[in-house]
């Protein structure tokens, strides 16, 4: 599942409120750019292997 998120702001402290309740961090060696450098985005998997996406928007411009 994937959600976009307004900033990478926020899908910073999304993440790391995620990885409180057991989430961990898929491709932590390339976060936040593990989808390329133009795609800032944390991948995170639960223990059950339910996978979450969570994208920064571009900002206004940057498409």
């Amino acid at each position: 599942m994937a959600f976009s998120l307004p900033s990478a702001q926020l899908v910073e402290t999304v993440a790391a409120d995620a990885l409180t309740h057991g989430f961990t961090m898929m491709f932590a060696d390339k976060h936040p750019h593990a989808g390329g450098p133009d795609h800032y985005a944390a991948y995170l998997e639960d223990q059950a292997g339910f996978e979450v996406e969570l994208v920064a928007a571009p900002a206004p411009g940057e498409n």
